[in-house]
């Protein structure tokens, strides 16, 4: 199988390695980026929603920054929202602080039940620039 080309945000790697997942990898001139949540540095979830929602975009703009990607580059997105009767309007009114001008990204949203102790995560796709940054090696485990 051939090497996957991970890219990892700064300071997040042994949060990823922990929960055994790439945060994003490139491939055919796309970035696939993992679902990103509010999680503080030490993985737990911010308690206020709308700061929730603040946070899973500003650590999702951290794995497109580490690609060379910024929002505008993203072409997909899936949001994940539990209780969404409940919690969608909070989560819809921070949107755009992050969304950016029209034309906008596909969007399919989905209400799940549970979502490891969070309210909202985003999923996204994006088309890499031109320029790439390099390749970012996957953290070697003691004793490889």
């Amino acid at each position: 199988m051939p090497t996957r080309d991970v890219v990892f945000p700064a300071g997040r790697q042994a949060l990823y390695e922990r929960n055994r997942y790439s945060p994003a990898v490139r491939a055919n001139g796309f970035l696939f980026v993992s679902g990103q949540v509010g999680s503080r540095e030490d993985g737990s979830p911010e308690p206020d929603l709308a700061a929730q929602v603040r946070l899973a975009f500003t650590n999702l703009n951290a794995v497109l920054q580490a690609a060379g990607c910024t929002f505008d580059d993203v072409v997909d997105v899936t949001m994940f929202v539990v209780n969404p009767e409940a919690n969608f309007e909070t989560v819809w009114s921070v949107v755009p602080e992050f969304w950016g001008e029209a034309p906008y990204p596909t969007l399919t949203g989905m209400g799940v039940t549970w979502l490891y102790g969070f309210q909202f995560e985003i999923k996204v796709i994006a088309k890499l620039p031109d320029t790439q940054v390099p390749h970012t090696e996957w953290p070697q485990r003691k004793g490889e």
